[in-house]
């Protein structure tokens, strides 16, 4: 049974409207979360809006296990969200989407183009990812899109709060809107695990905590913000 007709049965799908003048004739689907708090589907539908790109958006229902169902293993390859199909090649892992849609499209372009500055970008982005954890796991994105937590960080968090602080505060230029200069997705990045401190009332450099304010006020994260979250 191909993909399509088994998992129509279990998905939501919202279709998202083309710009004025698409870049691009092509199929374009993305599947998240079915909840929206993935943040690593956010930065890949951040990325899609961004390069103003139709698509089609699908949800997979994680606490259903959807995730492990047959065709979609085989779709997705590591069984997780995000994942992004363009006219049949299917890819996961956000910063390999977000690196691809850069590469394969023209519009926004979601990394610096200067190497060193885009390798940074990546940096950040891999940084994100695989440290920091007792915030990521006090702080989830849960207290980001729904309710906050009033609980106090641990000592723990306190820690790794405070490595955020220096290093944010290290490649974040006095007084700029953006990591680079200009806009890139590791803003977006960066600013969600801000805002994972910002919106449960925790402690946060002021400067940091209005960057991160600002980064979320960018129409295509609003756009994630706004979508509807049972």
């Amino acid at each position: 049974m191909h993909l399509t007709s088994k998992l129509a049965l279990s998905e939501t799908a919202i279709s998202i409207p083309p710009p004025a003048q698409p870049i691009m004739s092509s199929s374009l689907k993305l599947y998240v979360d079915a909840n929206y708090l993935s943040p690593f589907a956010m930065f890949a539908y951040v990325a899609l809006q961004e390069k103003k790109l139709p698509h089609e958006l699908l949800t997979i229902n994680l606490k259903a296990k959807q995730q492990h169902e047959q065709d979609y293993a085989a779709l997705s390859l590591t069984r997780k969200v995000p994942t992004l199909v363009h006219d049949g090649f299917a890819l996961s892992e956000s910063s390999a989407i977000t690196e691809y849609l850069d590469e394969s499209f023209p519009g926004v372009a979601l990394y610096p183009t200067e190497p060193q500055a885009r390798a940074r970008a990546r940096q950040i982005q891999a940084w994100l990812r695989t440290d920091l954890v007792p915030v990521r796991q006090e702080r989830s994105t849960e207290h980001v899109f729904l309710t906050a937590n009033p609980q106090p960080l641990s000592e723990d968090a306190l820690k790794a709060a405070h490595k955020l602080f220096v290093v944010a505060e290290t490649l974040l230029p006095e007084g700029a809107e953006h990591l680079f200069g200009t806009w890139s997705i590791a803003d977006t990045e960066l600013a969600l695990m801000l805002n994972r401190l910002v919106k449960s009332g925790d402690a946060v450099p002021e400067r940091l905590a209005h960057y991160a304010s600002q980064q979320w006020l960018r129409p295509s994260v609003q756009s994630w913000v706004s979508l509807p979250r049972p």
